[in-house]
């Protein structure tokens, strides 16, 4: 039995030391493959800024969305910003979670918020890929977990997760929390469900996957012929983590429309910023003038990465990947390619959805060594590159 799930079984605790050891032993390749990706990313990074007279600290704690959440936790929030062309960029776009621990850590060591957000960042990210190893070994063995590990280390836009910003520690939450759904930890399950839902807007792909497993779950128990008494005797902890799981989202929501004076009110936020979800018409509009135009190698390249993700998720699918894993990823891959604000930041809205690279972490654990880590080091090594590049460039808005 796993070591983490084992921790689910009666007379045993997830507090038990020496279960957390044992797990935190086996995933020790995978987090050692995943902090060499990433400090490849990181020197990299360095160089080419130190040739382009920039300097690669502000580039991952002074720049784009990093600022808005270290102003957060400086000032709290109430900070607008009102463009030439009407738009109203308001703070309270950003989920407070992130910046909670910003001002915390700073009150508390000789850090800057900024460094603060970015220790969160480079900690959380080593816990993600903890928990991405214990869902690719859960599944299809050690080697797969430690591939998992890996390639999300190895995205092109992986630099995002040494940067101060949030995606690195909604992913650990949102990774535990599903984690935590596969081994019958409901209650765990919703508590970090509730904390990623306080991290960022897809947090609610995370409370629709505890959800919508917990459904299924007592459908199947009510189809076998068990009471609902019988299947919360069977699924402790399930109603609480069940009611748990929205909590943060629904409260950050609920707040901020209180705040603005509407239900809506978060939603407007967004608005403002020329954010919003329109069912991916924008985005498929966008695409097709790219095709349609002298872009058109660049529209092709779009249309190919957004078919290859597709093909992922339905390969995952068919390869019959756990419901709460499906839901999550789907969910986090919809709200991505719907929304419709600056498409050049879909590819790091959609680094949270781990699950699009299980069929090609099986496939690799398939393989010799040998050819598995050369694949991973070729894509170590491109995303070193173009992370490189991007944040000397445009970067992530």
């Amino acid at each position: 039995m796993n070591d983490l799930a084992s921790a689910a079984v009666p007379g045993r605790t997830p507090y038990d030391v020496s279960v957390v050891r044992a797990a935190l032993c086996r995933a020790a390749p995978a987090l050692l493959a995943y902090a060499a990706i990433r400090l490849l990313g990181l020197v990299a990074l360095a160089l080419w800024s130190a040739a382009d007279g920039k300097n690669w600290h502000t580039l991952l704690t002074a720049r784009w969305d990093a600022l808005w959440y270290t102003r957060v936790a400086e000032q709290g929030y109430g900070y607008t910003v009102t463009l030439a062309n009407g738009e109203v960029h308001s703070n309270l776009a950003f989920f407070p979670l992130l910046p909670w621990l910003e001002r915390g850590l700073s009150a508390l060591t000789p850090l800057s918020p900024a460094d603060a957000g970015l220790l969160v960042a480079w900690l959380t990210s080593l816990g993600a890929a903890w928990a991405l190893y214990a869902t690719g070994e859960r599944l299809h063995g050690p080697r797969a977990g430690v591939a998992l590990a890996a390639l999300w280390a190895a995205l092109p836009v992986g630099i995002v997760q040494s940067m101060a910003y949030s995606e690195a520690l909604f992913t650990a939450l949102a990774a535990w929390s599903v984690y935590a759904v596969l081994t019958g930890r409901w209650l765990w399950a919703g508590l970090l469900a509730s904390l990623a839902g306080l991290t960022r807007p897809v947090g609610a792909a995370v409370v629709a996957a505890v959800w919508l497993t917990a459904a299924v779950t007592l459908w199947r128990e009510r189809a076998g012929g068990a009471g609902l008494r019988t299947a919360a005797r069977r699924h402790p902890g399930m109603l609480p983590g069940v009611l748990l799981a929205p909590l943060g989202w629904c409260g950050f929501f609920l707040w901020v429309g209180a705040r603005q004076g509407s239900f809506s009110g978060y939603l407007d936020v967004q608005e403002g910023w020329g954010n919003g979800f329109d069912g991916g018409l924008a985005f498929g509009t966008f695409v097709w003038h790219q095709l349609s135009g002298p872009a058109f190698a660049a529209g092709l390249a779009l249309a190919v990465g957004v078919g290859l993700v597709a093909w992922l998720y339905v390969h995952g699918i068919r390869q019959g990947q756990p419901l709460a894993l499906a839901v999550y990823g789907g969910a986090v891959l919809l709200l991505a390619l719907t929304a419709k604000g600056y498409f050049g930041s879909k590819p790091r809205l959609m680094l949270p959805a781990y699950p699009l690279l299980l069929p090609l972490a099986a496939a690799l654990a398939r393989r010799r060594p040998l050819w598995t880590w050369l694949a991973v080091g070729v894509a170590a090594a491109g995303s070193a590159a173009y992370g490189a590049f991007w944040l000397n460039g445009s970067g992530p808005p």
